[in-house]
């Protein structure tokens, strides 16, 4: 079973984007903020991160960089969800490392495709 790590302080989101994950038999791991999506990603190095932009205590692109530097967690796939869906943030990202970026509200099948591709 494959392992994915969804890093969102939004409590509603995090549970919904978790509930679409785990009916496609992904195994499901969740954070609240960057600080502990980066300690679970340490710990559980998950297939796939899929991670918010704006959080407290430390942002997305601050958990990517962290990540990046990290031999163990440097290759794994990496996602944005967020609401900042301006070109320049897009392309930040991406000049970050990211593999992909999602914009909310996001639907099933917007969810599942990139993360499919990443698992290839």
């Amino acid at each position: 079973m494959k392992k994915i790590l969804v890093i969102e302080d939004e409590p509603e989101m995090r549970r919904n984007l978790a509930t679409i994950l785990k009916m496609e038999k992904f195994d499901v791991v969740q954070a609240e903020n960057g600080r502990m999506g980066l300690e679970s990603a340490r710990k559980e190095l998950p297939d796939v991160i899929l991670c918010d932009v704006m959080m407290p205590e430390m942002d997305g692109h601050a958990v990517l960089q962290a990540l990046r530097e990290d031999p163990r967690t440097m290759t794994t796939p990496f996602i944005f969800l967020t609401a900042k869906g301006e070109k320049q943030d897009l392309r930040s990202g991406m000049n970050l490392g990211a593999d992909d970026y999602l914009t909310k509200p996001v639907q099933k099948v917007e969810l599942l495709t990139p993360i499919a591709a990443r698992l290839k």
